[in-house]
């Protein structure tokens, strides 16, 4: 399991990951636009909600400033076709319930919550530019206000 971080200037790693559609998304095929990538716990829980919705009302300027954002995590695609619909969210998300990339991208790992240590998604985004370099790696985010600074670090 990767534990070492990625840095800006890193390759980001490559995936290929169904999306909500069971379509596949590979990274690769993104190459030449600029990628916003954020790993999340569970969809359809309050903190995840509020920053995919947060992602969805900032979408406009992210889309102009040619960005596309996707969201990862650990739900199977049904679950996550459920949350689109739920929140009216107009971007993909992406299904990774092996945890293979949310490990290469370093968003998995150890978690205290009330006292108890387990194994669970670090909240986490990355910014990744049209040659697939990463220009902002972003660990431990909050789910309230993180959009707003990512937009700021972006200048969006």
């Amino acid at each position: 399991m990767t534990t070492t971080r990625l840095e800006p200037g890193s390759l980001a790693p490559a995936f290929t990951l169904p999306d909500q559609d069971e379509q596949a998304v590979t990274l690769k095929d993104l190459r030449g636009g600029r990628v916003i990538l954020f790993f999340y716990p569970a969809a359809m829980t309050p903190g995840c909600t509020k920053e995919a919705c947060d992602f969805r009302d900032s979408l406009a300027p992210l889309q102009a400033a040619g960005y596309t954002v996707l969201g990862i995590s650990p739900d199977e695609p049904e679950k996550l076709r459920r949350f689109k619909e739920r929140d009216a969210l107009t971007y993909d998300l992406l299904s990774d319930p092996g945890h293979k990339v949310l490990e290469k991208y370093a968003a998995w790992g150890e978690k205290t919550n009330y006292g108890k240590t387990f194994m669970g998604v670090i909240r986490s985004t990355f910014v990744i530019d049209e040659k697939g370099r990463i220009t902002h790696a972003l660990y431990n985010v909050r789910a309230t206000g993180h959009v707003a600074r990512v937009r700021t670090l972006l200048g969006v």
